[in-house]
């Protein structure tokens, strides 16, 4: 089957709504991405690596409408000048925070500096990058907010307690705005990956090879080990929930924390 091309766009049902990824240059950023335009949306990109946000335009650009920006979400204003440059291009209807980063020690040597980095990245960015983008939602009363959450956000795992602490965080941001912003048409909600295939989690495996001296395989089996299908989800699954979040269909969604972790956590 061909794709759908710019001229049948109109067909799609995020046709006409301006969709913002961050973290969306690789990963399960891009996939999310991809799978908007496959929707019809157009598509702007955040990251904090210009050439690889470059790479990311040129390999999509034929799905559609995407543009990328350079920002640190953790940056109040790198996050502002962003945000605006993004909005000359619409409106932004959609937002997905996206952008996160991942680091393990035990508690007792996690220190503050590593505590700090978890919480701006994975809860201040994601506060941050919502305030920027909202008030063009609530002026239009229509909105969809996707927080990339983990199942970290759900339960807890050794050695990553920051981490953990950080994405239980943005669980709780995503129920309290949900609740606040259920009567403007605009829905808030959370999609919980388990362990999944991308390069957080290539080195999440080199990590534990190097400390433990186990082998590739055996660390990525220890990964596997708790998801009932016994595999990595594919960041292709991740999107395809939050898109199914993103639909005007969807409007009954809010406030929800869906794990995309083959059973893992129910």
């Amino acid at each position: 089957m061909m794709p759908a091309t710019r001229a049948d766009n109109s067909m799609r049902p995020l046709s006409g709504r301006h969709a913002l990824v961050t973290g969306g240059a690789r990963g399960i950023g891009a996939s999310i991405a991809r799978a908007l335009l496959e929707q019809g949306a157009s598509v702007s990109l955040l990251g904090r690596n210009r050439h690889a946000l470059d790479e990311a335009v040129a390999d999509m650009s034929a799905a559609g409408d995407v543009a990328g920006f350079a920002a640190d979400v953790a940056d109040p204003d790198s996050v502002a000048a962003a945000f605006a440059a993004a909005a000359s291009r619409g409106t932004i209807d959609i937002l997905v925070n996206n952008a996160g980063q991942a680091h393990s020690a035990p508690f007792l040597k996690t220190d503050a500096r590593l505590w700090r980095d978890m919480l701006s990245v994975n809860l201040e960015g994601t506060f941050l990058c919502t305030q920027a983008a909202l008030p063009g939602m609530l002026d239009k009363g229509w909105g969809r907010i996707v927080n990339i959450a983990s199942t970290a956000g759900l339960t807890g795992y050794a050695y990553v307690s920051a981490y953990c602490a950080a994405k239980h965080g943005v669980i709780g941001l995503t129920r309290s705005l949900a609740l606040e912003l259920a009567t403007k048409g605009i829905t808030v909600n959370a999609v919980c990956p388990g362990y999944t295939d991308t390069d957080m989690v290539k080195d999440t495996v080199a990590n534990i090879v190097q400390k433990t001296a186990r082998s590739p395989e055996q660390a990525r089996a220890e990964l596997t080990a708790g998801n009932p299908q016994k595999r990595l989800v594919a960041p292709e699954e991740v999107a395809n929930a939050v898109v199914w979040l993103c639909l005007p269909q969807s409007a009954a969604m809010n406030g929800q924390a869906i794990a995309v972790a083959g059973g893992e956590v129910m």
